[in-house]
């Protein structure tokens, strides 16, 4: 079964440029990961320092393949300064159809 969320990021003023910069370079090797079947990158049309990043992965294991990678923990250092909280919030969803 497939295994689908979506995180969201704020940028802290003045650092959104540099986190757009940053989920571009990610979707790229995120998109070439073998088990990835989706992986969008949004910002809000009213607030363009939210960012929403929506992912869909084959299975339980491809996720788990998703979260070993290095280009993954590189980002996710690279956003502490970047993002309120630090870090992006996660929340995992189930298809209802």
């Amino acid at each position: 079964m497939a295994k689908t969320l979506y995180a969201t990021l704020r940028a802290l003023p003045g650092k959104s440029e540099m986190l757009r910069d940053l989920l571009s370079k990610l979707a790229g090797d995120v998109r070439a990961e073998p088990g990835c079947e989706r992986f969008m990158v949004y910002t809000l049309a009213s607030d363009p320092e939210q960012f929403h990043v929506e992912e869909t992965y084959r299975d339980d294991a491809a996720f788990a393949a998703h979260m070993a990678t290095e280009h993954g923990k590189v980002f996710n250092r690279a956003i502490t300064p970047l993002v309120e909280g630090g870090g992006s919030q996660v929340v995992f969803l189930e298809a209802v159809t």
